[in-house]
């Protein structure tokens, strides 16, 4: 077992040893694993799993990097390496369905792999929680955060790539009632700067980098809590914050962490 502060985690390959077959593969994704901030994250979506007895488990050490940014970057050779590899790992534990936490990670498995003969059932998160909180299995505790000014960034790889916009908003709406949309929203939203491989490479010449533009749509809201669903987007909207100084009056949650303190785990 993996240990955390609150929950174990059951490793693929030790319910594999055991005869046992996990329902669902948990991708925990290269900043689920590696990012200080967005293991929490990682953290946070586990404590949920386990919260509702769902039958799943981690790959660990055999996880590697879904390929994404590389491709992005314009590396086949290496996305195909990686995406491969990921394959194989996939048959030999027999995966049919595959939770993501990470918008990047959701639209290549899902939506790529198919062309490598990856064909899984792939789930994001967000429409995982919000399933479970439709069908009563997630009782939100809505004083927690009833009159808290929320707003939302869409992920450009949840919105525009998948057409998720309905799922994360439901989940938001259950937990504040004070709930208010960027000027520019759905399928209109700003990206956050960093897809596409932007993450790891300098900023180009410009007037103004994309993440300054982004906070600036948020803070116009005047929320307290700037909801995001997306490793890439957390960082950025969190350096945004850092570089407007607004850090200690404004902050930045993953959706999956709001629902843990809402549901109280």
């Amino acid at each position: 077992m993996i240990q955390s502060k609150k929950v174990d985690i059951p490793v693929m390959a030790d319910l594999h040893a055991r005869g046992e077959k996990p329902e669902y593969l948990f991708w925990v994704g290269c900043a689920g694993a590696f990012d200080d901030r967005y293991k929490k994250v990682a953290r946070a979506f586990a404590k949920i799993l386990s919260f509702l007895d769902i039958s799943y488990a981690v790959l660990g050490r055999e996880e590697s990097c879904t390929g994404d940014p590389a491709r992005r970057a314009g590396n086949e050779m290496l996305y195909q390496m990686q995406a491969l590899q990921n394959i194989e790992v996939f048959k030999s534990y027999e995966v049919k369905k595959i939770i993501t936490i990470c918008p990047h990670c959701y639209n290549i498995l899902k939506n790529e792999y198919q062309d490598l003969g990856g064909n899984y059932e792939v789930i994001s998160y967000v429409h995982f929680l919000d399933n479970m909180i439709q069908e009563g299995r997630l009782n939100i505790n809505d004083d927690i955060f009833r009159n808290v000014h929320m707003t939302y960034h869409d992920p450009c790889y949840l919105g525009r790539a998948n057409g998720i916009y309905n799922e994360p908003r439901n989940i938001i709406k259950s937990i504040t009632t004070d709930f208010i949309e960027m000027k520019r929203n759905r399928s209109f939203a700003l990206c956050c700067g960093a897809g596409g491989a932007q993450m790891f490479k300098e900023a180009e010449k410009g007037d103004k980098e994309v993440f300054i533009e982004r906070i600036e749509d948020a803070l116009e809201t005047e929320a307290k809590i700037i909801v995001t669903a997306c490793p890439f987007c957390m960082t950025m909207m969190t350096d945004g914050l850092k570089y407007k100084n607004r850090e200690d009056e404004i902050k930045n949650y993953d959706i999956t962490e709001l629902i843990v303190q809402a549901i109280g785990i």
